[in-house]
């Protein structure tokens, strides 16, 4: 017995110091090559800034001091479908990796079994005998070559690029709560910009009508007007199917019926206020923050992994596999009878002839990681660029709100002037036509121009990778944390 326990702790012992290195790359985190500075950010005037940290960006929508939009947000990031999804996905990814993990140990089972005799025709002249055995039986696959290290090395890295991109999933879902409820804002808004200008325009085909029938005017100058009046009256369907759809949108985003919302959003409300002051910070902040970048990283972390799984199952596997056992006989007429069981079996299997298909697997593997670096450098590519964007958007749509500001204020005193002329008779009907005309498309310009500026600053802090909060970096060795 002795023997075999040497024999069976010595072969332990080999298998871990040659289990000590593990084939195939070893992974090294990715260093995005981040600029120093935003290209963009000198054409964008004040409120953004670079100076200092974009600082806390987990709940940005606050900053918009809009009551309902955090409400609905909030709402959004306990009951959305697709977070409950990522959430689901996440915990499948975790008990993934626990039976990765549970693979590098030996597995260990246990039976037993008993089992009644009886023999002879004759009462009392034949034998009786109760059988009793029990045993316990291990297996182990010697990890040699580091392949079941490599898989819980891939199976982690998974894990982390899933986490990741369930922080994605928030960061969409609180950017297409804010954006759709912008856009129903900005849909109520110009309905009633566009009922305005349908009430003005319905006096101007009275006050026609009334000079047509004292005969100043023609009957062309009443349907020019009532022309008018029904081109301004046509826009409200197209305004309102929109506008149904945006709350629709907004309530399936918080996992609930179509109309839900209708009630607390008919009110309608302004459009939020920029806040005073808006910090981008740099690049590299950036793509700190980032979750998506985050979880491509760890997406290539994983496939440089499994290039060493795949690399490991060209080499020879080593598995142990033992059992002992106790087994024991009660004869009614004999006596007792018993003893111990066990045996150890140390196996080899080396590939010998697979006509290519390991080395194949390992081609394949290698060219899917290769696809993970190429698919992390795109995601940096893109966070850069989406701020970039953002931060033109909004730049120029302050500008172009600026302007059209100022064009419609012209435009309603143009419409005035024009209408008090020609009631005086001074200027024909078409005057008044071009001038109403105008204001309504001016004054809808502007509202739909403000709400690209609160979009552009959605779009900015989503690009940020605000709504979700990072976990904090671990501290030097023996520092204490407060």
């Amino acid at each position: 017995m002795r023997v075999q326990l040497s024999t069976l702790t010595l072969i332990l012992l080999t298998g871990l110091v040659l289990g000590g290195c593990a084939v195939g790359p070893d992974y090294k985190k990715a260093e995005p090559d981040a600029p120093k500075g935003w290209s963009r950010l000198d054409t964008a005037a004040e409120p953004v800034t670079s100076a200092g940290a974009p600082g806390d960006l987990s709940q940005w929508w606050r900053r918009l001091n809009d009551p309902l939009l955090t409400e609905l947000v909030e709402r959004s990031l306990q009951s959305s479908p697709d977070l409950r999804q990522a959430q689901a996905r996440l915990r499948e990814v975790r008990a993934r990796r626990d039976v990765a993990e549970g693979g590098q140990w030996p597995s260990v089972s246990a039976s037993g079994s008993a089992s009644l005799g009886r023999s002879g025709m004759i009462p009392g002249a034949g034998s009786a005998g109760d059988r009793f055995s029990t045993s316990f039986d291990a297996s182990w696959e010697l990890d040699v070559f580091g392949g079941k290290r490599r898989e819980v090395e891939a199976a982690e890295a998974d894990l982390e690029s899933t986490a990741a991109s369930l922080d994605g999933t928030r960061v969409s879902l609180v950017g297409e709560v804010a954006r759709n409820y912008i856009e129903v804002r900005a849909l109520q808004i110009r309905l009633g910009l566009a009922r305005s200008n349908l009430a003005s325009q319905a006096e101007t085909l009275q006050l026609t009508g009334w000079r047509a029938q004292a005969g100043l005017v023609s009957e062309q100058d009443v349907e020019q007007a009532r022309s008018n009046h029904e081109a301004t009256l046509a826009l409200l369907p197209s305004l309102e199917i929109s506008l149904a759809e945006a709350e629709h949108r907004l309530d399936i985003l918080l996992g609930q019926a179509p109309g839900t919302l209708h009630a607390r959003l008919a009110a309608g409300g302004e459009l939020p206020a920029l806040p005073a002051q808006i910090a981008v910070g740099i690049p590299a902040d950036t793509l700190r923050q980032r979750p998506d970048v985050r979880a491509a990283e760890r997406k290539l972390a994983a496939e440089t992994a499994r290039v060493g799984v795949a690399v490991a199952a060209r080499y020879p596997s080593f598995k142990l596999s033992g059992s002992i056992g106790a087994e024991a006989l009660v004869r009614g007429t004999t006596g007792n009878s018993g003893g111990v069981l066990y045996s150890l079996l140390g196996g080899l299997t080396a590939p010998l002839f697979d006509a290519g298909r390991l080395r194949g697997q390992q081609e394949m593997q290698d060219a899917v990681r290769e696809q993970a670096q190429v698919a992390y450098e795109a995601a940096v590519l893109t966070a850069l660029q989406e701020v970039e964007n953002a931060l033109v958007s909004l730049a120029r749509n302050r500008e172009r709100g600026e302007a059209l500001g100022r064009a419609a204020e012209a435009a309603r005193k143009a419409a005035e002037l024009a209408r008090q002329r020609y009631t005086a008779g001074v200027i024909d009907f078409q005057s008044v036509l071009d001038t109403q005309r105008s204001v309504l498309s001016l004054e809808d310009s502007l509202a739909s121009t403000r709400a690209d500026e609160v979009l552009a600053l959605i779009r900015l802090y989503k690009a940020l990778g605000g709504g979700w909060s990072p976990p904090e970096e671990p501290g030097p060795a023996g520092e204490d944390t407060p």
